[in-house]
């Protein structure tokens, strides 16, 4: 059985903190592929939904939106994230 590596890529990704202020930044981003549902009588309440290949998929507070080498947008939890990407310098 053959073995491959994964080719490094950088991608394009934020970790959505919660709020509705970041949730309207990311809908920004994405091109208004995402959907910000709010609650008048809950302040602090945000839900955040996002359309990906697979359909639309929620994104938790926390959870990091990808923009893929395809120009395509998925969701990712934190730990999953940590395992598989690391921080590019600028220079």
């Amino acid at each position: 059985m053959k073995q491959f590596r994964k080719k490094p890529v950088v991608i394009e990704a934020v970790q959505w903190d919660g709020t509705t202020e970041q949730a309207i930044e990311i809908d920004t981003w994405m091109h208004g592929c995402a959907t910000v549902m709010t609650d008048a009588k809950r302040p602090d309440y945000c839900e955040l939904t996002i359309e990906t290949l697979e359909g639309v998929m929620r994104v938790d507070p926390g959870d990091y939106v990808i923009r893929g080498i395809q120009g395509e947008f998925y969701p990712c939890k934190p730990d999953i994230f940590a395992e598989t990407y690391e921080e590019v310098e600028r220079g």
